[in-house]
């Protein structure tokens, strides 16, 4: 069985945090370009990820689907790269992962949707209010390099999220976010990720 991962993507999807991840670990990996039309709603895509979206990755016959759960899947696949700590030392890394995959998608979803909670609803939420999420968010980063004290896939995550809400204005700038966003994107593996993914936009305008 190779060792070869299928990374099923799209350009103009979450799939950029998988490339960037994938780019981090410096695996060998082939690249499956599906279109949102009909490429990932077939039959075919649907037998490995029924949601029908992407991204998702087969590596040794298994199926990893969901952004952090890839990230996390890639750091422990292939420890050389070193972006996980070790496993007495995860508290923060699997916090501020899942504190990404969780509060702070479903508020960003929340409110591009125009959806408030009130204050019964903020009891129901994980992520309570907006600002909530954007306080917790913002004392995760403050004053740190990286979220472990050393690079990991928690903040390839943490940082695609933040930096995507920048850039769309679903996320408001604040000056801990910037500085961080700046610093994680100025890595080589951000630089070579973004550049294979713009290649594949630019290749299909």
């Amino acid at each position: 069985m190779t060792d070869m991962i299928v990374f099923y993507t799209h350009p103009m999807s979450r799939g950029r945090i998988v490339r960037w991840m994938l780019e981090e670990v410096g695996c060998a990996y082939r690249t499956e370009i599906l279109d949102y039309a009909s490429g990932m709603k077939s039959d075919a895509y649907r037998a490995i990820n029924p949601m029908g979206k992407v991204p998702a990755i087969v590596h040794r016959g298994a199926v990893v689907t969901e952004c952090a759960a890839i990230c996390a899947y890639l750091a422990d696949a292939f420890p050389e790269a070193g972006l996980a700590p070790p496993p007495a030392h995860r508290a923060d890394y699997y916090r501020w992962l899942f504190f990404a995959a969780g509060p702070i998608e479903a508020a960003v979803a929340d409110r591009a949707r125009n959806v408030e909670t009130n204050e019964a609803q903020r009891r129901m939420v994980g992520y309570g209010s907006f600002d909530e999420m954007l306080d917790a968010a913002e004392g995760a980063v403050a004053g740190r390099a990286y979220i472990t004290g050393t690079f990991s896939a928690a903040d390839v995550y943490l940082g695609s999220q933040l930096g995507w809400g920048m850039q769309f204005g679903t996320i408001p700038e604040r000056p801990a976010f910037r500085e961080y966003v700046d610093r994680l994107h100025a890595r080589p593996a951000h630089l070579r990720a973004t550049e294979l993914d713009d290649a594949l936009i630019a290749a299909t305008a």
